[in-house]
């Protein structure tokens, strides 16, 4: 059995900085595996470890990245990587999960795919379910746990409030909940380990991506931040000054 699970190298949004207007700096801010795929990489091991498949990460990037986001993705867990080089970083959702499905298939015999929740840099949520449409697999968001069952997989969701127990016989398009597992932190050894472990580049121009018209960008705008007003109250009378909090805070409520 052949378990793919496809992340991002994406910029880590909690070293961005926002300026006053809205607009959004990057050039600060670190490449990472998303953190919303570790829990899907962690649960992967675990099902190969017990079912002995092989784990292989897939991942669309820049090939000048390459190195670093191999070994950083190998060092988790994965037994091999595939990356696929493409110019553009900002694809839109079904660009992507196009191109990962055109992987897919052309790496053959994968019997179950892991996602994460979202990236950490866009969260569409979209990608999963389009890699599932691109290869008539079912697909089942927010899963917390996935075992192996005759031929088949047992997986539990969260649902309403509760869980939900759902059995597939075919391969399957798994998102994986945020808080499905607790994903291990690598060690030294498993970063020394990761860059002996096996990887591949697909070319795009190779592969049967089927890609949909390209998504054009009409126009952006940033949020319209409200203007401080900058009132100082008199200290020294503080039941009006305690007043005058409370009756902004209700304005500000009430728009």
């Amino acid at each position: 059995m052949k378990i793919a699970v496809i992340y991002k190298w994406a910029a880590n949004p909690q070293e961005a900085s926002v300026a006053p207007n809205g607009k959004i700096d990057w050039s600060r801010a670190t490449f990472t595996v998303s953190e919303y795929d570790h829990p899907a990489i962690e649960l992967g091991r675990r099902l190969a470890d017990a079912t002995g498949a092989e784990l292989i990460g897939i991942s669309l990037g820049d090939e000048a990245a390459a190195p670093m986001a191999k070994k950083s993705a190998l060092s988790r867990g994965l037994d091999e990587l595939y990356l696929i080089p493409t110019p553009e970083q900002g694809a839109d959702s079904t660009t992507t999960g196009l191109e990962l499905a055109a992987a897919i298939r052309a790496i053959g015999d994968v019997d179950l795919v892991l996602a994460g929740d979202a990236s950490i840099d866009i969260g569409a949520q979209l990608v999963p379910a389009v890699v599932a449409g691109a290869l008539g697999w079912p697909a089942v968001a927010q899963v917390t746990e996935v075992a192996s069952s005759d031929g088949g997989f047992q997986v539990t969701r969260n649902w309403q409030g509760g869980t939900q127990e759902l059995a597939f016989d075919q391969a399957c398009v798994l998102s994986v909940a945020p808080d499905a597992v607790n994903a291990r932190v690598p060690g030294m050894k498993d970063i020394l380990k990761a860059g002996k472990k096996p990887s591949e580049t697909l070319a795009l121009d190779q592969l049967d991506a089927r890609l949909a018209p390209a998504t054009t960008l009409v126009s952006r705008s940033q949020p319209k931040l409200a203007a401080r007003k900058h009132e100082i109250l008199d200290g020294a009378d503080a039941a009006n000054a305690a007043g005058t909090v409370v009756a902004g805070l209700r304005a500000v409520a009430a728009i």
